[in-house]
């Protein structure tokens, strides 16, 4: 539900005065210019990631003598039934673009999974895993233009059209529900890029990610070692805030890839383009490294959060791959994205069984590797 449909109902339960809006996770500001006397709360954040925000409510309410009141958790209402009445109901263009930005609005960080199709599509939507006790699940997918390329069986140089990178979008939107954030490489030409963010908003797209390089797009895992360029700031602006007049919504986001670090330029180069950006219109951050220690990425978060203005952070570890979603969340990022794992565990996978068929000239030893025929036939809606 949006805001305002929160907001009538709330104000049509008996005994309501008021709904003030609460636009940011942090409490304190409006606690201090209500300064309530009770603050009434669930008790399930007493654990995991609210612990310290719980914390920084009873601590404000000790100024004025508050007092926080928990309430239980009430048992029988499970989050993943919800979630699969959405799955069969199905959902709108207009609902899917809008999640995302709810969902920045509400959770200390949204967990992204990389598809390519419609089955790792299916996949991501359906995967749960429990942790702490409590059932966890992915918010979002990624739509990469390395494994839309790969499993196409082509170079991650762009050589995909965009229209068939659409297509693939719509294979994956016709089976899931989770909004999506689309790999938008450079972003192209200022001209053509303006009719990409229209396209991906009618289709119902909540985000795309355009990276500040210029020429022959090559992956950003290769640094230095091959020619990439850096786009000016200026230039890159403009591309920024030509998208952001482009779009139809206010729910469609772009996000700024910077490269510096990629590149070996630099944290002031990289801050200084994050301030631009930001000021260009950009909604989301994207900070990227190919270090596998999370040194420089942390110390960016640090320094980027002491600035003046910000937007949600948003990393892809693929590289630094140690740190835990709790730690992203101390370091103030909005946004984690395993942006090409669903790919590469599936190719060690399909090379490994055609070898097995090819050497002994039948399936039967290849089965233990090979999920079931029922169970497939169970993942795909419509085959019970």
């Amino acid at each position: 539900m949006t805001y305002e449909q929160r907001k009538l109902v709330i104000e049509n339960i008996k005994g309501v005065a008021a709904v003030i809006e609460q636009t940011t996770l942090d409490y304190r500001q409006n606690l201090n210019q209500l300064k309530p006397r009770y603050v009434v709360h669930g008790d399930d954040w007493r654990e995991g990631v609210q612990q310290k925000t719980r914390q920084q409510v009873i601590d404000t309410l000790a100024q004025w003598g508050g007092e926080l009141v928990e309430v239980s958790y009430t048992q029988g209402i499970s989050s993943s039934q919800i979630k699969e009445e959405i799955k069969r109901v199905g959902t709108t263009p207009n609902t899917r673009l809008s999640m995302l930005k709810r969902l920045l609005m509400v959770k200390d960080i949204v967990r992204v999974n990389e598809v390519h199709h419609g089955l790792s599509g299916l996949i991501t939507e359906n995967a749960v895993a429990t942790r702490d006790g409590r059932p966890v699940h992915f918010d979002a997918m990624w739509s990469s233009s390395l494994t839309d390329s790969t499993a196409k069986g082509k170079p991650d140089i762009e050589a995909v059209d965009m229209t068939s990178r659409m297509q693939s979008v719509n294979d994956i939107f016709d089976v899931t529900t989770l909004p999506l954030i689309f790999d938008a490489d450079t972003g192209g030409r200022v001209e053509h890029f303006r009719f990409t963010v229209r396209s991906l908003e009618r289709l119902g797209v909540s985000a795309l990610v355009i990276e500040d390089k210029t020429g022959l797009k090559r992956n950003s895992q290769f640094g230095t070692e091959v020619s990439q360029t850096q786009d000016s700031i200026e230039n890159f602006q403009i591309k920024i805030a030509a998208g952001k007049d482009a779009q139809v919504t206010t729910d469609f986001m772009i996000v700024a890839r910077i490269e510096s670090l990629i590149l070996n330029l630099g944290m002031e180069d990289a801050l200084n383009r994050a301030a631009a950006y930001i000021a260009a219109g950009a909604d989301v951050i994207m900070i990227h490294s190919r270090q596998q220690r999370p040194d420089e990425i942390f110390e960016l978060c640090q320094r980027y959060h002491q600035a003046p203005s910000t937007v949600p952070l948003m990393v892809v570890p693929s590289s630094f791959n140690s740190v835990t979603e709790e730690e992203w969340i101390n370091r103030g990022v909005s946004i984690v994205t395993y942006a090409n794992h669903m790919l590469r565990s599936a190719y060690p996978a399909m090379k490994k069984v055609a070898e097995s068929i090819l050497h002994h000239g039948r399936a039967l030893e290849a089965d233990p590797d090979c999920m079931p025929i029922k169970e497939i036939l169970e993942l795909i809606p419509g085959d019970q």
